[in-house]
């Protein structure tokens, strides 16, 4: 038996995206951008695909524009929102914990000239509301805030972010990563207050390679890419079909978000009850995250030997975020967290997979691996 436990990295295929991409590859091959009947089925299946997409936002399909994932919906936005709005200001507001593909476009936009505000959060990696509000100046043309961190499962006040651009009078685009969040916790981006929303498919439980960006009708953003007219030219090429109907067949195959939140609770309620029983162990997220992600620390234990420890096992988890592999948390690092923690950290994500028994073994292995590693 194996327990993967690493599903803010990835998520298991379920069952129904599995068999949506391969009908897709076996008999909707066509072009969707050609106008014989082979590409208009493909076409058909394009646009039911965006449908999907849409009835999970609560938004029109037309705001919705498939993209490769996460990391590419993020740079899309990002630089497109601040080429678009570059004459009416050149502040961007951001926090020092966003995943690195909004971290690094904003650092590449800094050097160029834009004056960037990263806002700093406390120690359970939480930024304060005030300090957004005095943040966002009529200068202001983008502000870039994760709904859920990727590293600790913290939820951002997000909707604070339109309260403080609508006070600053302020011409800014509110962007939201919900790459963690999608899913998992309710999306909606009219309540949410967002110019623009990405996500990302192979956290859902659907294939990599595809995911999504939504950006609200009006909204212009200058495409990063040439060559094409597809997803208004904002992702032109040929879209991957078989990955996007994956994608549109696991979000349709999604529990009740009630539901699902309820079950992961009581596994993570069984995992901290458990991790109480052991000593040396530190808990870096913070009590009201969102319970999909659990960080904490094995004090004394280099994260790197303690995932290969579990991983001998059977047991597979990460230290923090798989686009900064080998690299000291930047999340845990403006958390404050001390180096003993920084240098032990173990991120375990849960999905409805998850069950107790891989939990058991989780504890298991992390007692195992104190006494293989601590009494030295």
């Amino acid at each position: 038996m194996e327990a993967y436990l690493d599903n803010s990295a990835t998520t298991q295929l379920c069952d129904e995206a599995v068999s949506a991409m391969v009908k897709a590859l076996n008999s909707c091959w066509g072009n969707p951008s050609s106008m014989h009947a082979k590409g208009q089925q493909a076409e058909k299946l394009l646009e039911q695909s965006r449908s999907e997409v849409a009835k999970k936002l609560f938004c029109r399909e037309e705001e919705v524009y498939f993209t490769s994932g996460g990391t590419e919906g993020n740079n899309i936005v990002v630089f497109g929102a601040t080429q678009a709005l570059k004459r009416q200001g050149r502040r961007i507001v951001t926090t020092g914990i966003e995943h690195p593909s909004v971290y690094e476009p904003i650092k590449q936009l800094e050097a160029e000239g834009f004056e960037v505000v990263r806002l700093k959060v406390d120690h359970t990696g939480r930024i304060s509301e005030e300090a957004l509000k005095a943040a966002v100046n009529s200068d202001t043309i983008l502000v870039s805030i994760m709904a859920v961190n990727n590293e600790v499962g913290t939820i951002q006040p997000v909707e604070a972010a339109r309260k403080a651009v609508e006070a600053a009078r302020s011409p800014a685009l509110v962007h939201c990563d919900v790459v963690q969040a999608f899913g998992k916790m309710p999306v909606k981006p009219s309540t949410m207050g967002v110019d623009l929303l990405t996500l990302s498919s192979h956290k859902v439980h659907g294939p990599k390679g595809a995911g999504a960006v939504f950006v609200k009708k009006g909204v212009h953003l200058v495409p990063r890419y040439c060559g094409g007219t597809q997803e208004g030219k904002l992702r032109p090429g040929t879209q991957p079909m078989p990955a996007i109907a994956g994608f549109a067949a696991a979000l349709k195959a999604l529990p009740d978000i009630g539901f699902e939140l309820d079950n992961v609770r009581k596994l993570k309620d069984y995992l901290i009850a458990g991790l109480k029983n052991l000593d040396n162990i530190s808990i870096n997220s913070p009590p009201d995250a969102l319970p999909f992600v659990v960080n904490i620390s094995v004090i004394g234990v280099l994260s790197e030997h303690m995932l290969n420890f579990l991983s001998e096992r059977g047991v597979y988890l990460s230290a923090g975020s798989a686009c900064a592999k080998g690299q000291k948390s930047r999340v845990l690092t403006e958390m404050g967290l001390d180096d003993a923690r920084l240098s032990s950290p173990l991120r375990i994500s849960f999905s409805r997979f998850t069950t107790k028994e891989h939990v058991s073994m989780l504890l298991e292995g992390i007692a195992e691996g104190q006494k293989k590693f601590l009494r030295r």
